[in-house]
């Protein structure tokens, strides 16, 4: 396993991350046993950085994860998690400083843990960046001066919000997913921007949610059916050549060095094992012109996310 530093945090990990959404049944329905199994298949085999948020499963995710956690020794891991989205709609989104300290608590009673490396403002989009910038960055400061985290970062999809907090306050680490990927690589215009402000960066969803698999993504899956078409014709001109679109995706994303690592959710141990072995191997670069050459078409198409105002 490579490992890389992780902006000015000093942290180094590993360029495989671990996505705790599938331990919330997010993808499909997953059972406890194997959900805590993949968390320790992962950990054993040199992925050292796990990600998570009360969102996934609905704090199903978080409460999986803890469990998993129980037995291993805090320092064998990084942990990120995050505060603000609690559910599906837009009532279920509160930015306060109230609710984000609230959230905090709750997540590492969850987690079973006295601290979180990371903690981030989830899909902050959905929020007023004003907010966002004067309340609930601020409040996360004061978490990270409780010792309850050692850093702050912000998540989001649509990327011009990440230079509209950032040029306000300072942030430790953003969490962008979608946005460096075969079919999208729009997240390499903001990486100078990144590297002067020694953000760290974790690339979430290398495999764009499953848009870039043989099985195709999920049904709630918003991007639009030109992408998805492309994305179809891609992974079957792969299998036809015996490839495989998603190794493809993976190799891609984890070559590109400014990113430090790269956040895969599954809770499959097997599957771990699999992206572990396949992040090793040398890329097909004749089967990746291929590709990027049906995928030109779709290049950066993206979908909305938020409020209107923040799209």
């Amino acid at each position: 396993m490579e490992y890389r530093i992780l902006g000015n945090t000093g942290l180094k990990v590993s360029v495989l991350g671990l996505g705790g959404s599938s331990l919330g049944s997010v993808f499909r329905e997953v059972d406890e046993t194997e959900g805590i199994r993949a968390v320790h298949v992962a950990l054993e085999n040199g992925i050292n950085i796990i990600d998570t948020a009360p969102f996934y499963g609905m704090t199903r995710a978080e409460t999986v994860l803890g469990k998993a956690l129980r037995e291993i020794p805090r320092e064998r891991y990084i942990l990120a998690t995050k505060v603000g989205r609690y559910g599906y709609h837009q009532r279920d989104f509160d930015f306060s400083a109230k609710r984000v300290a609230r959230s905090v608590d709750e997540s590492l009673l969850r987690l079973g843990v006295d601290y979180v490396d990371f903690i981030q403002v989830h899909d902050m989009e959905f929020g007023s960046i004003e907010q966002i910038v004067t309340e609930t960055i601020p409040a996360l400061r004061s978490v990270q001066s409780a010792g309850k985290a050692r850093y702050v970062g912000i998540t989001c999809l649509p990327l011009r919000l990440f230079r509209s907090v950032m040029d306000r306050v300072q942030v430790d680490q953003i969490q962008s997913y979608c946005r460096y990927c075969l079919n999208d690589t729009s997240l390499t215009s903001l990486l100078p921007y990144l590297k002067e402000k020694g953000v760290g960066i974790i690339n979430s969803a290398p495999m764009a949610m499953r848009l870039l698999t043989t099985d195709g993504p999920p049904a709630w899956h918003p991007a639009p059916e030109p992408l998805r078409a492309k994305c179809a014709e891609a992974a079957r001109f792969c299998a036809e050549r015996g490839g495989d679109l998603s190794r493809l995706a993976l190799q891609f994303a984890v070559a590109r060095p400014e990113i430090a690592t790269n956040v895969v959710g599954t809770a499959s141990p097997g599957r771990i094992l699999q992206n572990i072995r396949e992040v090793g191997e040398p890329i097909d670069q004749e089967l990746l012109l291929s590709v990027q050459r049906i995928l030109a078409p779709v290049q950066n198409l993206t979908w909305p996310s938020g409020l209107p105002e923040n799209n």
